[in-house]
């Protein structure tokens, strides 16, 4: 009998099994990959994640395995290119964009050494149910046989197409269309900062990553999709060339070093955050578009809220119930503002943006407090200060 089951041990579940063992729970951290491997990501970890990973103790474990570190970030878009970086969360302003392969085992590590069971290469198939409570999980071990472990509270860390919520009935509460698809790849010799670049119907993502290679995506329409996906290649490029010709002549000047990934299923939605015995974590409960790159981070945020929230709560049943509660008000206030956030990025239409934009030039302060609000060191009603009303006002 554990305390707690976490279900996906990438970078909701690990932190959150992690988070619960130093409150004093017995914990199991199960995940049906063996580490490290990739996986589809966006990679970046912005200021209010890395803030998290110093405060946890990992932020010196990700530095020492070879993550060039970003201090500058660009916006280009039709008659506007600012430069600047966020503002710093707890001193820090650094951030790093890891390979999966780097930054998972690194989290699952942190979970084992606060003492959390972790198994790798078991696949959950079920939950368990006592009076339309969830009670436990039964899944496969490595070596093919059924196993079942109990708990108090079961965490679905488990992604975007979680089995925790499937099988706990945890229904969609916000919902909206795929907007985007996305294609990427890893490149030597392409000397790069965090830049981002746009066009009607095109976004551009570039970011340094390990081993001196650079992550460069190209984001399409969402109903260009079964066209790009037969000439991935060709449309991939001509984006580059269309949309950031200098970067294009860096690239090829460079060489790429891995295929191409992509996927053009990006769901966008909210869903129930909790139930009798249970709970949502990461993609598994909020899902949306990768083109703002807040998916890392906001896993950090939810495992440390959810954490911070239950406390030594959980074998109350009224203070666990009330805890997970607040746990899910906090999903609707700063997620649902960098969900909304993302789907108007994701409209890829830059008109709007750069004219506001193009206002800033000039007012570093301001600039810097632009990016700060994708980073999560500005809220938007900080943003619109009445320096800034002033300003567009007069514009």
């Amino acid at each position: 009998m554990y305390d707690v089951i976490v279900i996906g041990a990438r970078c909701a579940g690990s932190p959150t099994a992690m988070l619960f063992a130093r409150q004093g729970y017995r914990v199991l951290l199960l995940e049906k990959a063996r580490f490290p491997q990739d996986t589809l990501s966006s990679h970046y970890i912005h200021q209010q994640g890395v803030a998290l990973l110093n405060r946890w103790g990992l932020l010196d474990r990700l530095r020492d395995a070879g993550c060039r570190p970003i201090t500058r970030q660009s916006y280009e878009a039709p008659g506007v290119r600012v430069d600047g970086f966020s503002l710093p969360i707890d001193g820090l302003r650094t951030t790093y964009a890891p390979r999966r392969y780097v930054l998972d085992p690194i989290l699952a590590d942190g979970a084992v050494a606060a003492g959390v069971e972790f198994r790798e290469s078991c696949a959950v198939n079920d939950l368990l149910f006592e009076d339309d409570r969830v009670v436990g999980v039964r899944y496969t071990t490595p070596g093919g046989a059924e196993a079942t472990d109990r708990a108090r509270l079961v965490v679905g860390a488990d992604g975007m197409r979680s089995l925790v919520a499937r099988k706990a009935g945890a229904p969609n509460v916000i919902e909206h269309p795929r907007m985007t698809c996305t294609y990427y790849s890893y490149w030597a010799g392409v000397p790069a900062h965090f830049e981002l670049y746009e066009q009607p119907g095109r976004w551009i993502g570039v970011l340094p990553t390990n081993d001196d290679l650079t992550l460069l995506m190209a984001y399409f329409p969402q109903e260009d999709f079964s066209h790009v996906r037969k000439a991935v290649e060709p449309a991939y490029l001509d984006a580059f060339r269309t949309t950031a010709p200098e970067l294009y002549e860096r690239m090829s000047a460079g060489e790429r070093v891995e295929q191409l990934y992509g996927t053009g299923h990006q769901e966008n939605y909210f869903r129930k955050a909790y139930g009798p015995g249970w709970a949502l974590v990461g993609d598994a409960v909020n899902h949306k578009d990768s083109i703002t790159a807040r998916g890392i981070t906001e896993a950090f945020v939810q495992a440390q809220s959810l954490t911070d929230h239950i406390g030594q709560r959980l074998h109350d049943d009224d203070a666990l119930k009330t805890a997970l509660r607040r746990y899910e008000n906090d999903l609707g206030d700063e997620a649902l503002n960098h969900y909304q956030g993302a789907l108007n990025v994701a409209e890829l239409k830059p008109a709007g943006r750069a004219g506001m934009l193009q206002k800033l030039v000039g007012h570093q302060d301001l600039i810097d407090r632009y990016f700060s609000t994708l980073s999560g060191a500005c809220s938007i009603d900080d943003f619109y200060n009445d320096e800034l009303l002033t300003l567009l006002d007069q514009s």
